[in-house]
């Protein structure tokens, strides 16, 4: 359940509160507003009293939530999850410009890190993406760099400023991704790993939750309350395209999801439209599609010699391809009421 406070709540009163529902064994979620404040409260909530509660000073009324959901639920938070990267943080994902993450699958080498960086870079990419651990369905392919990956990801964001996403794809890795990474990003195949989902929960970084390959929407949500719940509210869920019977494309991307998550959590909402089309050609169109229904973002995937990469080449885009794309998005976004800004143009 949720308890609305009255506008203008004292600190005291609120305490009372949060004491009274902590008292009855239950844990608190606390969200502040300009006029009201959420308390949201998770565990069995048999043990309160709706009618104890709203007798409170400072109570105005008590609401069940029903979304086997609940710190993801839209009700549990009086507005947008907004999430700050950078030094400064002055990039925002979950606010009014659509924030675009861009760099290679895998991590291959410091030159072309570098070279992908600087290029992604001038083209409006606000975060680099790259893995250094990387999962694959053949235990023969390129599994990535590995901690060596990690320092070329870090050598980058030294030269270039850019926040830096990369995979973590095991509990152990956690703590040593985390030290490298701005972004922890959970893949696909890793969406219901719990005990992966609840150790970055534990870690104060930002969570890149991808949708696994056949997972529904509620499912997708129940993974963010795994990281939620261990005290990380910085989780972006993104949509990366789902299972289905269609061999056109390589997953088939879920449009409506965008408006659905958009409307169930305060969340921000990603999109990896590389893996959802599975070709160069269906990047650009799929990327505009997600800006029009909503997105918060894109992670897209960009190489310097796509042909030539250790993994995902053929849904690489170009650096001159990505250029393109971003100025498209810059108008789409524009269209609809959002911006696309470059860093450069960040005060």
């Amino acid at each position: 359940m949720i308890i609305v406070t009255t506008a203008g709540i004292t600190p005291e009163a609120l305490d009372r509160i949060i004491e009274h529902v902590e008292a009855a064994g239950l844990r608190t979620h606390v969200s502040r507003g300009e006029q009201r404040t959420i308390v949201g409260c998770i565990g069995d909530e048999g043990a309160l009293s709706e009618h104890g509660l709203t007798q409170l000073d400072g109570v105005e009324r008590v609401m069940p939530v029903l979304k086997p959901y609940k710190i993801a639920s839209r009700e549990f938070s009086v507005g947008n999850t907004a999430i700050r990267l950078g030094d400064p943080a002055d990039t925002v994902i979950g606010g009014r410009d659509v924030v675009v993450m861009a760099g290679p699958c895998s991590v291959e080498g410091r030159e072309m890190m570098f070279d992908t960086a600087r290029a992604v870079q001038q083209a409006g990419a606000r975060l680099l993406r790259g893995g250094a651990f990387k999962p694959r369905s053949s235990p023969y392919a390129f599994q990535g760099m590995g901690e060596d990956g990690l320092k070329i990801l870090a050598d980058v964001r030294a030269e270039t400023g850019m926040p830096i996403v990369t995979e973590v794809m095991d509990p152990r890795q956690v703590e040593l991704v985390a030290s490298y990474a701005d972004v922890m990003q959970i893949g696909a195949r890793n969406m219901q790993n719990f005990p992966l989902l609840s150790e970055v929960g534990k870690v104060q970084r930002p969570v890149l939750l991808k949708r696994g390959l056949s997972g529904t929407i509620t499912e997708l949500l129940m993974a963010a309350e795994y990281v939620l719940a261990q005290g990380n509210g910085d989780v972006m869920l993104c949509e990366r395209g789902i299972r289905t019977y269609e061999t056109a494309t390589r997953n088939t991307m879920d449009v409506a999801a965008i408006p659905v998550l958009k409307r169930e959590t305060h969340l921000p909402v990603i999109v990896d439209p590389s893996h959802a089309g599975g070709r160069a050609h269906l990047v650009t169109p799929l990327a505009l599609a997600a800006v029009a229904a909503g997105a918060d973002g894109l992670i897209v995937e960009v190489h310097p010699d796509p042909k030539c990469a250790k993994s995902d080449g053929e849904q690489s885009l170009e650096f001159s391809a990505f250029t393109q794309l971003m100025q498209q998005v810059q108008a789409v976004a524009r269209a609809i009421g959002r911006e696309c800004t470059w860093p450069s143009e960040v005060s």
